[in-house]
């Protein structure tokens, strides 16, 4: 049987988890082999060592249960693995870029990104990004010496113009517990939005698939019969209201690319300056002059989705231990959400 007739691949490229995720039926006449062997012969781009650690990692699973790396495959065994899988579409250029660590050790570090610095190199991005300032940052370590090719161990990503918090591994050891982490949604991933509308409820969930928006591929749209997209569920609470605009919490159970973007736009409440999506024009409030400049102020103040990724909670790959990491909010949202409220008490009848 022909490789892509048996390899089913749920790589997450749309997603804001940076991991492949392979899951394999083993041919009925396969003989007795270890499976370290079988899979470096299946999946692209692997070596034997690589799929070792994932095995060590837990990550390697048999008929949903974890196995070691000289397990012999069965006929009909359903193989799954989960594979830390950093960008490969260009070369990395190791940039001298200032950023924001909050916490570092041997295995691991937390970044908070600021808003306009893309996660990593693309298409009319090549430069500048924060995997270039980690390739620097990650220069002297022996895992990236070894190997030109390595990549700074991204596991998750946020939005270019999203700012907030990040891990990212400094070795295979943590990538591969990491990855395994926020496969199996454990990771803990808390927003702050700005978006127009006031709600009706104080708190509630959004369950909607989310896949690339069929009449604008630009934008991610919610698809709630499960007909396209990805399982994207994301819990909300209302912190303060505006009256035209409302500053809410989001707390990611699924990461999917752009997905608190869609899912508020889903719900009527699109971001606040979100020109994507449409919320850098005046969607909610009075015809006056005086406060379309108002709002037309806040948008210079602010010239981004008011988005910011504030707290991120995982357990460690070697202490076992859970860390949780906490930011204020970036100046930008800071100032803007100030302006509201006191616009709103200056034009609140006493």
């Amino acid at each position: 049987m022909e490789k892509q007739d048996i390899l089913d691949t749920d790589q997450n490229n749309d997603a804001d988890e940076l991991y492949e995720h392979f899951k394999i039926t083993v041919d009925k006449g396969q003989g007795s082999v270890r499976i370290d062997k079988y899979l470096v012969n299946l999946i692209e781009n692997s070596t034997r060592n690589k799929i070792q650690k994932a095995a060590l990692a837990g990550n390697v699973l048999v008929n949903n249960i974890p196995v070691k790396s000289n397990y012999k495959v069965k006929p009909n065994d359903i193989v799954s693995i989960v594979l830390a899988h950093p960008p490969r579409d260009t070369s990395i250029v190791p940039q001298n870029i200032p950023i924001d660590i909050i916490y570092e050790d041997e295995d691991l570090l937390v970044v908070n990104k600021k808003a306009g610095m893309v996660v990593h190199p693309g298409f009319g991005n090549f430069e500048g990004t924060l995997v270039n300032a980690l390739a620097y940052h990650f220069s002297t370590l022996p895992y990236f010496q070894t190997d030109l090719d390595k990549r700074p161990g991204l596991v998750h990503r946020i939005d270019k113009d999203t700012s907030g918090l990040l891990v990212i591994a400094k070795n295979e050891f943590a990538m591969n517990h990491l990855a395994k982490q926020f496969f199996n949604k454990t990771t803990k991933r808390v927003y702050n939005a700005l978006v127009w509308g006031n709600f009706e409820e104080d708190e509630g969930t959004i369950n909607g698939h989310i896949g690339r928006d069929l009449r604008d591929r630009m934008q991610m749209a919610v698809f709630p019969d499960g007909s396209h997209g990805k399982h994207a569920v994301t819990h909300y609470k209302v912190l303060e209201r505006f009256r035209y605009v409302t500053l809410v919490e989001c707390q990611l159970e699924t990461g999917r690319t752009h997905q608190i973007r869609a899912h508020m736009k889903y719900l009527g409440h699109i971001l606040f300056n979100d020109e994507r999506y449409g919320g850098n024009i005046v969607l909610k409030g009075t015809t006056f002059t005086k406060y379309k400049q108002f709002v037309e102020n806040c948008f210079q103040v602010l010239p981004r989705q008011a988005l910011h990724a504030r707290t991120l909670g995982f357990v460690h790959p070697r202490t076992k231990k859970e860390m949780f990491f906490e930011t204020d909010l970036p100046e930008d949202m800071k100032q803007v959400i100030e302006k509201w409220r006191s616009y709103i008490h200056f034009n609140t009848p006493q």
